[in-house]
């Protein structure tokens, strides 16, 4: 038998299964409409929430970045890669979301890897949702902390967990903010009373809430006007920023803390500045106007209630997030590429991201799919969904 014989076999199990991803590639900016694999799409699956992945004033500013700056900082941030550009773009993130300070990263994943093995050692206790992102499951694997995987959105099992841990010197509490399988929100004020009875700290994932939810899209903390009660928001800045790179905002003893203990802030290379010029380009628009964000909300608003209509099942979203919900991972597989021969880009997610047997399309509108976008799109909805009786 070949070393490799395993992966190949489990390669061959998975498409069996109808869990082997097709990996498109996309040929052109990101926008309303695209080039995948050769063919002008519309995008219906990108985390693009406000469209500024190619938008002239984000473009312009990297340009001008890498005229200054060079096309990178070649070292870590800790070391001699830190540039007054992310020290601008740490700031006018604090400024943003309100909070006391902020400390920028390679990405939203890289966020939560660097903060929470630093925050909780072995002698503390971690509360997670049972639906948190990979990256928070995998950031609580990097620690030797005890952890309480609570049910989803469950905040009586929350407390009840909490005092069962009541002594321990150490208690964080995790949670997405937004659910990016099925759009729904964390019942974040009943986890912060939670917290705060138990002398808890609360750190909330804000990657699908910011540039969403909130005044000009501040996150789930404005949403709730939970300003100075949650002690860490991260984020990313590659869905409604466009860009690339993550952030954590909050107590400024916590982000001076993660700028000496933050594993990846101290071991990889810095992000580099047309990406941290063209996020910097991102929040300034954001502080000047909300349009973007008021549009996206009119057409999520607009698409969902379309879908719903023609009898699709769109679970239970409380934001732009648009689950179509197939059950199946080969029926989310085969609707896909009826939509794609249909000109549309809507992936099929499947185990291991959604639980077996809860296969969908995860539809993501955008602020810049006019109207005729969002009919073209549910109309080749109507007529795949009929043709494969999912509707």
């Amino acid at each position: 038998m070949g070393k490799y014989d395993f992966l190949v076999a489990e390669l061959d199990s998975l498409k069996e299964q109808g869990l082997y991803n097709v990996i498109r590639t996309i040929e052109g900016p990101v926008g309303a409409w695209t080039v995948v694999d050769g063919k002008r799409v519309l995008n219906m699956c990108s985390n693009n929430y406000l469209g500024f992945a190619d938008d002239p004033r984000l473009k312009a500013a990297a340009r001008r970045a890498i005229d200054e700056y060079g096309v990178g900082p070649a070292a870590v941030r800790s070391i001699a890669g830190t540039m007054s550009l992310h020290l601008e773009l740490e700031r006018k993130l604090a400024s943003f979301k309100r909070a006391e300070a902020a400390v920028s990263f390679q990405s939203g994943f890289c966020a939560n890897l660097a903060t929470i093995p630093a925050l909780v050692g072995k002698e503390g206790v971690l509360f997670t949702d049972e639906l948190n992102h990979a990256s928070i499951i995998d950031g609580c694997r990097l620690t030797k902390a005890e952890r309480v995987i609570y049910p989803h959105r469950d905040v009586d099992a929350l407390r009840r967990a909490m005092e069962e841990h009541r002594d321990a010197p150490r208690k964080l509490i995790i949670t997405d903010g937004v659910f990016s399988m099925d759009g729904d929100l964390a019942p974040l004020p009943d986890i912060v009373a939670v917290a705060e009875e138990h002398e808890a700290l609360v750190m909330v994932d804000d990657a699908h809430g910011e540039g969403v939810l909130g005044s000009h899209g501040r996150g789930i903390v404005d949403h709730f006007r939970l300003h100075g009660r949650v002690d860490i928001e991260a984020g990313t800045l590659s869905k409604a920023f466009g860009v690339v790179g993550g952030y954590v905002a909050g107590k400024k003893e916590i982000v001076d803390y993660l700028r000496q203990r933050g594993r990846p802030f101290l071991f990889s290379s810095a992000a580099t500045p047309a990406d941290v010029a063209a996020c910097i380009a991102a929040v300034d628009v954001l502080e000047e106007t909300d349009e973007p964000v008021r549009r996206l909300w009119d057409n999520a608003r607009y698409f969902k209630a379309k879908m719903a209509e023609l009898g699709f099942d769109i679970g239970c979203s409380e934001t732009p997030i648009t689950p179509v919900m197939l059950g199946e991972a080969k029926t989310a597989w085969d609707f896909s590429k009826r939509l794609f021969e249909e000109g549309i880009f809507a992936q099929a997610i499947a185990y291991p991201t959604v639980p077996k047997g809860k296969a969908r399309l995860r539809v993501m509108v955008s602020a810049v799919h006019t109207k005729d976008d969002l009919d073209f799109a549910i109309a080749a909805f109507a007529r795949v969904g009929r043709e494969l009786g999912a509707i």
